[in-house]
């Protein structure tokens, strides 16, 4: 049974439109310009951080991120900008008794953060500058494993990218929920594993504890431990 839940962030938690946006306006690019070339970044499997280098050779992200707050540009996500179903979805899974958290791939600067903003609403949160490891490799999901103090199956670990959340988690031994929202779940839709590998596919977190109360009565009647999907 699924005792516990842990999220990526970027699409999953946060919209990040304002924070690539942002970055478009930074570089002078036009915003529909840098979306085609990002999207074909993730088209290709590419690292979607090259498109700095596509538009400025010798791009410093960290540099220049620097230089934004040095001006007082906006932090790359604030409450605005979390997806509105968020705050309700932990609420209904927090009540219904699982424990909740963050894993994901995050700096320094973005981890202070996401300990701010859901001090007193998850259990965990736990990036890959904590770790010094980040998605996808295993390890980064075996540490998630060793943290939560749960069996590797009674976690649920929900992203929306195929390539670096649902196929290491599943390796690990996870569940694992892909959402269907942000560039990657769009893109890699028609990947073959898409609809068959993850526990759950969902259009939105709402979704989210009514499918796992589900997972959990189906796996709970004698003979039947076939996930729901």
């Amino acid at each position: 049974m699924i005792r516990a839940v842990m999220f990526d962030v970027g699409e999953c938690l946060v919209d990040e439109s304002r924070e690539w946006g942002g970055w478009a306006d930074w570089l002078g690019v036009p915003r529909h310009t840098f979306s085609a070339r990002f999207g074909a970044l993730i088209a290709q499997g590419r690292d979607p951080y090259e498109i700095f280098h596509l538009f400025h050779g010798s791009f410093d992200h960290d540099a220049e991120r620097e230089k934004r707050d040095d001006i007082g540009d906006p932090e790359w996500f604030g409450e605005n900008d979390l997806y509105p179903d968020v705050r309700i979805t932990i609420k209904l899974l927090r009540d219904a008794g699982l424990t909740l958290g963050i894993a994901a791939n995050q700096s320094k600067a973005t981890t202070k953060i996401l300990r701010t903003q859901f001090t007193g609403y998850l259990d965990v949160v736990a990036t890959s500058y904590d770790w010094g490891v980040e998605k996808p490799d295993p390890r980064f999901f075996e540490l998630l494993v060793e943290l939560v103090g749960l069996a590797p199956q009674e976690i649920l670990y929900v992203g929306d990218r195929l390539d670096t959340d649902i196929r290491p988690a599943a390796a690990v031994g996870l569940r694992t929920a892909l959402i269907r929202r942000g560039p990657w779940a769009l893109i890699q839709d028609n990947a073959p594993d898409a609809a068959a590998l993850p526990t759950l596919v969902i259009d939105g977190l709402r979704q989210l504890p009514d499918r796992v109360e589900e997972l959990n009565a189906a796996e709970g009647r004698p003979g039947n431990s076939a996930p729901v999907r």
